[in-house]
Formats: structure tokens, C-alpha cells, sequence
């Protein structure tokens, strides 16, 4: 097969073939052209043309959260780079493998006033898994790396021991970030200098020798002293947080469900469902909150908080467990563990299976299931007359997420965006789908939409992204490639703005508070559909959206966008009225 005839691009990609990195997320540019011409002439390797780093990069993390292996991105130099940031950031956070490589100008060219040419070297510092600048051929180009570096190399075989020291020093140090990719699921970046000519190409034999990855062996804890700290506790709750799909076993989840010696307490996008579990922790405690009775606030407050999986979307719970702080708190399984509450004192990096059986077989006193059963009690007396009033509703943001809640969903991929959408998520019963999504490593509405394009084109089955305007709008390149299947659907809430910012507390009568919080905008929906052939539908009320969400999910030749227009001005009243009425149930 033909190669850059560049040596560094040559051990890039036999490095990723090695270690059975096989999509590659590709952004056009000149000084990437040794990699790109590399990537795409193998036919080991899958390659994707997206224009706009910024959405190339969240395509790669929607395609890596489905796969959980490494996903490559490849950018030219300069600004380019900068562009994947966002999506860096949120891999970060959330856990996610990418293998960020960037083509670089010769190191005596940065600050020299050459075009597109800016400090690359460590530029994700901050929010990256393991980063590497890599060195620069010269037996590629070599009297410019002689001149440029003001090194003088006599003779052929000179140049030839320095190539081949050069190149060892290169593949320990690709290998290194990619074990490490692999190893932490986490972003790495290379960094690569690439001298002109860029396009020379030869013919180069199969080099691949795969690794395998040895896995951690268990970390040595004091296991008595954890047992104590679990007989002793009488209060425990259990926090499922964000989970792929797979990653909690079914088996597993009904232990966790029908034991009695604690109270679970569930995410949307944890994926976890049993009867038992309390699922709409904000429908539990917005209501106790409107109570405002500090006795059942002191009853909830456990002695043990233990946390699966990774972030919390609710902030109730965050605000609760932090005003009423558990004795401890541990972190169970391999996702990182996170403070959140101020009170982590262990993070138990063993499967979680493994963890529940210990615990459970070796307990030591009998475990009283008043805590699990009041609570369980309270939730479903709040619950009790929910449906009576979500009958009543006017067309609103709320009337909208209850009837996407009541969708046949059992075989589809549910990716939400960030904001309003993923909160009012929070309030219904996790849904029977195949697995439901939010990037909420950063929580940005940044890359939403070319996030569940990336993660659609993994997915086989069809892919539902809930979004908001602003959301949506603000990733509209994600559309802008021809990667789009026709099982792609949004369900786009439009209601002219930020209405999340009505739901929080803000100065709602401020003179500015439209202008630069909730930003109402006129664009049309329809119009950008047609630019980028998608299929168009809009509901305005309630008689629509049963409509138009009854041949939703119909099978089409065309991903759909289902607008749904809803009144700017009276959601946030609806949802303080939904929960007052939560309220009201309590005794």
C-alpha cells in the first residue's frame, strides 16, 4: 500500500494499526496531508471526512462512547486545532478515549511569523490525558532540518543513525499515549512536525504487530475496616450516575434492586431500570424542598453515600447531599471518582459486581430496610397524582417531554443535549430504550448534535437526538457532511431562546435579561433542513404533536427534524406549578 514517504506519518498509522485504532475522523488541510494521504490509502482503517474540527471532533466522541475504543482526529496546524478544545474537554470529564493528532510546522518556524502556525506543543494541557510533541524527520527534507536546526550532518550514514534514533525515540513515544488512551480511557494528543514536500508518497510493506494491553491488577484495601464502615452504616443510598448501556449487567441491577439494605437512586442516563429504584430523583426532591420540613431532610440524610458510574446531572441532589453531608462516601468501579459531595473517602477501583457480593456475603449484622421502605413510600405518594395533572397541562416544554416519554423506545439510541432538555429528562420514568446519552463529562451544548451523528453512524438501529433551540443551532455544521443516516431523528423543543435560564433564578424583569441570557432569535428551522436535506415537520400544540409524533420514528429515505414550537413565556410556570403539585402529595 502507498505511505507519506515522511517516516513520523509512516509509524503514526502503523502505530494505530498496532493498537487497533481503526476509525479515523480527518479534517482537510495541507500540513496533515501525510497523514491523511497515509490513513485513507489503507484499507485497515475507516475514515471520515468532517470540515469543521469542531464537530469532527465531537462525530469522534459520539463514535468512541459507542465503541468505547480509541477514535482517531486528524487536523492540520494553527487554529484548527484549537477547534477540537470543546470536544477534548468533554472526553476529558467524561472518560472518553481520543487520539488527538495534529500536523505541526517545523519547531524553527513557531513564532516566526509563518501562516497557520501557532504553539501546539501542550496546548490541552489542562485537559488531557497524556500529550506528546513529537520530533522531527531528518532524513525527510534534510538539508531544511540541517539549515532550520543549524545542525550539520556530514555524510549519508550520519543522517541515517540520527533518522533511525529519531524514529525509535517517536514510536516509544506514540505508543506510550496510545497504551495510555487505551489504559485510562481518556483524550491524548500527538503532536507532529511535518517538513515540506507533504504529498511524496511510496510504497511501503504491512508492518502491523498488534499489542495487547495487560490489564491493573486489583488494588490491595483494608477490607475490615471497609466491612465495619458498611455493617455500621443503618442509612445507605446508592447513586447510579452516567452509564453506557453495557456496563452494568443485568444481573447486577436486579441484586441491586431487590436488596434491602439500601436505597438506589437513579439517573436518567445511568441506563439502569428495576421497579424499585427511586428513577426521578428531582420528582423526589423539588417536592421535599417546597415542604421545606428539616425532620424529612434528616431522615433522608444517610450515614454511607456510594456512587457507580460517572456525572450527576441533578443539582438537588448535589445541593442536598452537601447541606446534609453523609459520614462517608465511596466511589465503586472504574469511572473516575469525583468529590462531588466533599466527603470522598474511598474510591473502590473493583467491579462493582465484585464490590456487592463482598459486602453483601460479609456482612456482619442485619441491615433494617426502614430506610429503603420509608422512601420508597415517600416517592410514590408524590408520584401518586402526577399523572392526574400532567392531564391538565397546557402545550408546553413539560406536555412535550411527557409525550416523548410515553414513545416506544425500546430499540433506539436517545442522545439529549445539554440544558433544559436533559433536566426535564430528569422527571419521568427512565425510558425502556436500547441506551439514552448526554455528554456530561463538561455539560456544554457545544457538539450535542455531532455527538449523536458520531454515535449514529456505530449504532446500527435508529438514533433520537431531545434538543433545544439554541442547541441545535449552535451545532448546525454537524449536518455538514455526508455521513447523515436516513434512521437520524431530532426532536428539536423550540421556544425562541434559553428557557433554562426562566427555569433557574434569574432577574426575569431585568431589562436585559432577553438580550443576554435568553437570547429569542426568528431563524428558520425549515429553511436549514432544506439547506442540508433533511426532512422537515413542526407541531405547535397538542393535536399536532400526537400527530407528527405518531410517523416519527416510520422508517424514511431522509433523517427527520420534528420541530416542536412551544410558548416562550409560560414554561417556566408550568413546572413550578407541576411541582407544587408534587408537593402537595406529602402528608
Amino acid at each position: 500500500m502507498k505511505y507519506s514517504r515522511i517516516p513520523l506519518a509512516q509509524a503514526i498509522c502503523t502505530e494505530c494499526k498496532n493498537f487497533n485504532i481503526e476509525r479515523i475522523v480527518i479534517s482537510p488541510g495541507s500540513r496533515n496531508a501525510p497523514l491523511t494521504l497515509s490513513f485513507s490509502a489503507d484499507p485497515f482503517f475507516n475514515c471520515y471526512s468532517i470540515v469543521d474540527e469542531r464537530s469532527a471532533a465531537f462525530f469522534a466522541l459520539g463514535m468512541a462512547q459507542q465503541t468505547n475504543k480509541p477514535v482517531a482526529l486528524v487536523c492540520t496546524s494553527g487554529s484548527a486545532l484549537l477547534n477540537y478544545y470543546p470536544a477534548i474537554v468533554e472526553a476529558y470529564y467524561a472518560q472518553v478515549p481520543l487520539v488527538v493528532i495534529s500536523a505541526d510546522r517545523p519547531s524553527y518556524l513557531i513564532d516566526k511569523g509563518d501562516g497557520q502556525t501557532i504553539r501546539q506543543d501542550g496546548v490541552f494541557f489542562n485537559h488531557i490525558g497524556h500529550q506528546v510533541n513529537l520530533i522531527q524527520d531528518c532524513s525527510h527534507a534534510s538539508v531544511k532540518w540541517q539549515k532550520g536546526l543549524g545542525i550539520t550532518l556530514s555524510s549519508d550514514i550520519e543522517i541515517e543513525q540520527e533518522q533511525e534514533s529519531i524514529l525509535h525515540s517517536n514510536k516509544r513515544l506514540i505508543r506510550q499515549a496510545l497504551e495510555s488512551s487505551l489504559e485510562s480511557q481518556w483524550p491524548v494528543h500527538l503532536n507532529a512536525p511535518f517538513e515540506e514536500p507533504l504529498y511524496q508518497l511510496e510504497e511501503v510493506a504491512d508492518q502491523r504487530t498488534p499489542v495487547k494491553i495487560k490489564s491493573k491488577t486489583t488494588l490491595d484495601y483494608k477490607w475490615d475496616e471497609l466491612q465495619e464502615v458498611w455493617d455500621g452504616s443503618k442509612k445507605t443510598l446508592i447513586i447510579i450516575g452516567q452509564c453506557s448501556f453495557d456496563q452494568l449487567s443485568d444481573d447486577l441491577i436486579n441484586r441491586l434492586g431487590e436488596s434491602d439494605a439500601f436505597l438506589v437512586l437513579t439517573e436518567t442516563t445511568s441506563n439502569a431500570h428495576h421497579p424499585n429504584f427511586i428513577e426521578r430523583i428531582d420528582s423526589l426532591l423539588v417536592p421535599l424542598e417546597k415542604k421545606n420540613d428539616p425532620q424529612m431532610w434528616l431522615d433522608l440524610q444517610p450515614d454511607l453515600v456510594i456512587t457507580i458510574g460517572g456525572a450527576i446531572v441533578s443539582k438537588k441532589i448535589k445541593q442536598f447531599l452537601r447541606t446534609y453531608a453523609p459520614k462517608t462516601h465511596w466511589h465503586w468501579g472504574k469511572n473516575k471518582a469525583n468529590d462531588t459531595f466533599f466527603k470522598l473517602t474511598q474510591h473502590l477501583n473493583v467491579s462493582v459486581e465484585e464490590l456487592l457480593t463482598k459486602f453483601l456475603s460479609d456482612s456482619k449484622s442485619s441491615h433494617s430496610n426502614a430506610y429503603k421502605t420509608q422512601w420508597t413510600a415517600t416517592y410514590n405518594t408524590i408520584l401518586s397524582g402526577s399523572e392526574d395533572f400532567v392531564q391538565t397541562l397546557p402545550f408546553s416544554d413539560l406536555q412535550v417531554h411527557v409525550a416523548l416519554s410515553k414513545l416506544d423506545l425500546k430499540d433506539v439510541l436517545v442522545h439529549y443535549s445539554n440544558s433544559a432538555s436533559i433536566r426535564y429528562a430528569q422527571l419521568f420514568p427512565n425510558m425502556s430504550c436500547h441506551q439514552l446519552h448526554c455528554n456530561r463529562g463538561a455539560s456544554g451544548i457545544d457538539g450535542s448534535t455531532s455527538t449523536a451523528v458520531g454515535a449514529s453512524i456505530v449504532f446500527k438501529g435508529m438514533t433520537v437526538l431531545v434538543t433545544g433551540d439554541l442547541s441545535f443551532l449552535y451545532d448546525s455544521n454537524a449536518f455538514w457532511n455526508s455521513y447523515i443516516h436516513p434512521n437520524f431523528r431530532v426532536l428539536l423543543i423550540n421556544n425562541s431562546g434559553g428557557g433554562i435560564f426562566r427555569i433557574l433564578p434569574t432577574s426575569i424583569d431585568d431589562k436585559n435579561f432577553e438580550t443576554y441570557f435568553e437570547t429569542p432569535h426568528n431563524v428558520n428551522i425549515e429553511a436549514l433542513c432544506t439547506a442540508y436535506g433533511i426532512s422537515y415537520s413542526t407541531a405547535d400544540d397538542k393535536p399536532s404533536l400526537d400527530r407528527e409524533l405518531s410517523e416519527f420514528l416510520e422508517p424514511s429515505n431522509k433523517a427527520k427534524v420534528l420541530e416542536v414550537k412551544t410558548p416562550r413565556l409560560i414554561n417556566d410556570k408550568v413546572l413550578s406549578d407541576y411541582f407544587a403539585h408534587l408537593s402537595s402529595q406529602i402528608s
